[in-house]
């Protein structure tokens, strides 16, 4: 196995609070009425990679928004079971939400850059928050858009049009929107299935990049990039969690022999 990165991997069954970013209990999720996930338990580690595959439809994107509550944006979503962030619940009735996906920030597949220019992308967040000091936002736009690898692209012409970047440099520009904000989770769906090899291949490195600070969870279809990028990976099979575990230990030797089928390409 193709591993781009190395990294140094915590047993996940003994994994102490201080070590876990998030945790899953017994949670389950209709939409419309249909049962997506089932009983997922699992803990994910602080300042690591974990990627989720699997079949389309197998829950992995919903399990994702689940970690900030997008899935609540479907008038037709229930859901049983806790999710722990540092502990708390986030499904709690007092939780306040706009601060949690402040905290949990989240990149989509295809880049979604405002219509705006580069400059107001990054620090919009900021503003709804209310910071508005322009010093600040100077710093805190080109250090978001270093850590994002794009600064020296775009450095030039910060008050151009976000939409005149190339795909590639959306896609980058989005996370830095996201980076702005210092979110302790990012969570990315399938955020280079849009991209051509060498962009993908910037984007994965950027991601290894983010862990130092970030804790990082990611759902791709594409079951070399997990391989090459992710600490630990999630395989998910119609709404149930099949195997979980370091990627390396997933990918040369599933426990699990729905694991090894679909990763050999027996069905899926």
């Amino acid at each position: 196995m193709l591993k781009l990165f190395e990294t140094e991997t915590l047993a996940l069954d003994n994994l102490t609070d201080e070590q876990t970013a998030i945790e899953v209990k017994d949670f389950s999720v209709w939409l419309n009425n249909n049962l997506v996930l089932n009983k997922i338990n699992m803990r994910i580690p602080k300042n690591k990679i974990t990627a989720m595959i699997g079949q389309s439809g197998c829950g992995k994107s919903t399990l994702l928004s689940s970690f900030n509550r997008m899935n609540e944006l479907n008038q037709k979503y229930a859901f049983s079971g806790e999710v722990l962030l540092d502990g708390r619940d986030i499904y709690n009735k007092k939780e306040n939400v706009a601060k949690l996906r402040t905290g949990v920030g989240m990149v989509f597949q295809r880049p979604n850059p405002f219509p705006m220019s580069i400059y107001e992308n990054v620090c919009f967040g900021l503003r709804i928050q209310g910071k508005t000091e322009r010093r600040m936002l100077d710093d805190i736009v080109e250090s978001s858009l270093r850590n994002a690898a794009l600064w020296d692209e775009v450095k030039g012409r910060l008050f151009d049009s976000a939409l005149l970047l190339s795909g590639g440099q959306q896609q980058r520009l989005v996370i830095a929107r996201a980076l702005a904000l210092k979110p302790e989770i990012l969570l990315l769906d399938e955020p280079t299935s849009a991209l051509d090899p060498l962009t993908t291949l910037h984007i994965e490195e950027l991601i290894n990049q983010l862990k130092k600070t970030t804790t990082v969870v990611i759902v791709t279809h594409n079951m070399q990039q997990a391989a090459r990028v992710s600490d630990y990976s999630v395989f998910l099979h119609q709404g149930e969690l099949i195997e979980y575990s370091d990627s390396d230990s997933l990918f040369t030797m599933p426990a699990k022999k729905q694991t090894e089928d679909y990763i050999t390409g027996r069905y899926g």
